[in-house]
């Protein structure tokens, strides 16, 4: 390959020591980084920032909420009633019901594979006749405006891999996640906002849970100004935001006026995207100074708002919290919303810490719904709950009459979705009395990520990136839509 088209791939700091390493001298170097050598971002909407031509089609959404309930919510407790487990429980999983079917390692040790009924109560709600654990008797009030997949399904078994593919499309780090995605091809309504905001909440369980890290936001190989940028509670919703003692408004903006001038030669040397990001980023954060107060300022939202969302709602950082900030960001038009909660991980003492989960979860959760609804924004906004996998009927450690847990379960698990473009109180997908495997409408992870990006007017084999010599996409090869879904 010659110097110049080996520079048309995006410059990594391996490439420029391979170069150097080549003999590549300096001026040689200099004359090759040019905005001709290095690879280009596509065309801008000058409007939105997003790539011109996309949507692909007409969108039924603006937008995306995405509650992700980090640990893998058990099915069985929540949206796939097995009434059947009665007469199973305390019985062995049949071979031929588990099929040779990979296990953790936290269970492979066991010596017995007990099936467990729910400790909870399931009922029909609303005109759909949904089953809904009576662990969520507020989701179940809106359960006629939800979508229903029982039958989701992913190939990791752990929680990283797990949390990442769902994330990003991928098992390994590395790769952009869907919000990335979604504000590289469509850019943002707002400018005084980011178009990716992500937002972290703590467990209601009372058992340590998994680590959430930043890459499950991060833009991968897309340029960086297209990660999520964390919106946290207390007094400094964003890091490193506020102006030191003694700059002025005036002084900032005359500070970033000289540095974007520094950095426009800099482009005009090298040709590196990240130099524009850098640009992009320092102009965000300036307006954000004014639109973050705004923002985080609940002090006009009324009191039954905040009665709705439930007592957790006054206390910045919680998921209530959260789920209201959400609602304030979708009414500024910001693109992709995700919240992550963790305590979902249910290996031991399942009763009482998926009690606790949903009694700091399910109150919020369908506030947020009928928030959006109220103000006719549901249809144009798309929710997302759910998990990375679910939980096994059997037991993980000793089964006791009023104890459990359960392991990590991807063959099948439940996740809703509402807002537009979607059919309202329907459930879909049906798994086998044991909720182990599945026997109509397996839906996967990358099947709900290329109906997610339908529903935003994007072809999901149309929105790619070239990195290192290949056209990469979130649904890599993979993908179908959820018709059965569709409006």
């Amino acid at each position: 390959m010659n110097q110049k088209k080996e520079l048309e791939l995006q410059f990594t700091r391996r490439q420029f020591f391979g170069l150097g390493a080549k003999g590549i001298g300096i001026a040689a170097l200099s004359s090759l980084l040019t905005n001709d050598g290095l690879a280009q971002d596509a065309a801008r909407d000058a409007k939105t920032g997003g790539l011109t031509g996309i949507p692909h089609f007409a969108p039924k959404v603006k937008r995306i909420i995405y509650l992700h309930q980090s640990g893998g919510p058990s099915q069985i407790e929540t949206f796939d009633y097995k009434p059947a487990l009665a007469k199973y429980h305390g019985s062995e999983l049949p071979d031929s019901i588990r099929g040779g079917q990979r296990i953790t390692g936290m269970t492979s040790g066991q010596t017995a594979f007990p099936c467990v009924k729910s400790l909870f109560n399931f009922k029909q709600h609303g005109k759909s006749g949904i089953w809904v654990s009576d662990l969520l008797p507020y989701t179940a009030q809106v359960i006629d405006d939800l979508t229903v997949i029982k039958t989701m399904n992913t190939d990791a078994i752990n929680h990283d891999p797990a949390i990442t593919f769902i994330q990003t499309g991928f098992q390994q780090p590395g790769r952009p996640s869907m919000g990335a995605w979604v504000s590289y091809g469509l850019g943002s309504d707002n400018q005084n906002l980011p178009a990716f905001v992500v937002m972290l909440s703590q467990a209601h369980a009372l058992n340590t849970d998994q680590p959430l890290f930043s890459r499950l936001w991060s833009s991968g190989f897309l340029p960086s100004k297209y990660q999520g940028i964390r919106l946290r509670g207390g007094s400094t919703p964003v890091l490193f935001l506020q102006d030191p003692p003694g700059v002025s408004k005036t002084t900032r903006r005359q500070m970033l006026d000289a540095v974007v001038k520094l950095d426009g030669m800099k482009h005009q040397d090298y040709g590196d995207p990240e130099i524009e990001t850098r640009i992009s980023q320092y102009e965000m954060a300036y307006k954000m100074q004014t639109s973050v107060p705004e923002l985080t300022d609940f002090s006009k939202e009324p009191d039954h708002i905040f009665e709705m969302y439930g007592p957790e709602s006054r206390k910045p950082g919680t998921y209530a919290a959260n789920c209201l900030m959400a609602r304030r960001l979708a009414e500024r038009g910001v693109r992709f919303i995700q919240l992550y909660h963790r305590g979902w991980d249910q290996h031991g003492d399942l009763p009482r810490d998926l009690a606790l989960q949903c009694r700091g979860t399910d109150q919020p959760t369908a506030a947020l719904i009928k928030d959006l609804k109220q103000r006719g924004l549901l249809d144009d906004t798309l929710v997302i709950w759910g998990g990375e996998f679910g939980r096994t009927v059997y037991s993980q450690g000793k089964l006791t009459e009023a104890n459990y847990g359960r392991d990590h379960h991807p063959r099948n698990f439940a996740m809703w979705l509402a807002g537009g473009g979607l059919k309202k109180g329907v459930a879909i997908g049906e798994t086998d009395d044991y909720s182990y495997n599945t026997l109509s409408d397996p839906v996967s992870v990358y099947d709900l990520q290329t109906t997610v990006l339908h529903l935003l007017g994007i072809d999901h084999k149309r929105l790619t990136y070239k990195f290192q010599g290949r056209n990469f996409r979130l649904t890599d090869v993979h993908g179908e839509l959820v018709e059965k879904i569709l409006a």
